[in-house]
């Protein structure tokens, strides 16, 4: 693949990350009318909140010079695991949630909490969407991947001046 088709794509994947966060609410809150809840609401927040990590991932990528670690890998990394802790409370909400009152004012939010977990293993572990000719025979061939950015973490050195894990700083 060539550099200009690489940035055209990264750039692409940040663009429709971005515009997926005020579709998705337009969609479903507005067109559908789906009852802007709590419990919907908060399901449909941590979706966005995967989706503009995934959007800031796409740009910072766009900017990593070949052999170079990430920008903002340490953020990255972080995230990951207050992540886990986010999207457990928001699961356990929105279940709560649906158990006490099930429909369409809780249904929903569940949904949308469920794709932000979706969301997070793509993003954060495995890819999951596989919407490329190339990325379909990967998938038939030798199944699921690493994702992108599990891989950009992976590679990413701490400094030098850190400490040991265990150890002070001085």
């Amino acid at each position: 693949m060539t550099r200009s088709r690489i940035t055209r794509r990264l750039r692409s994947l940040a663009t429709l990350e971005l515009f997926n966060i005020p579709l998705q609410y337009v969609l479903w809150f507005q067109l559908v009318d789906l009852p802007a809840t709590a419990a919907n609401l908060t399901g449909y927040a941590l979706f966005a909140f995967l989706l503009l990590q995934g959007a800031a991932y796409w740009h910072l990528k766009l900017r990593q010079l070949p052999r170079s670690p990430l920008p903002g890998a340490g953020w990255f990394a972080h995230a990951r695991r207050w992540n886990v802790l986010l999207l457990a409370a928001g699961l356990v909400y929105t279940t709560w949630s649906l158990l006490r009152h099930p429909g369409a004012n809780t249904v929903p939010g569940l949904v949308f909490t469920a794709a932000a977990v979706l969301e997070y293993v793509n993003y954060f572990h495995t890819q999951l969407m596989y919407d490329t000719a190339p990325d379909l025979r990967y998938l038939l061939t030798h199944g699921l991947r690493r994702s992108h950015l599990s891989r950009d973490l992976s590679t990413r050195r701490p400094p030098a001046d850190a400490p040991t894990p265990g150890r002070s700083a001085t």
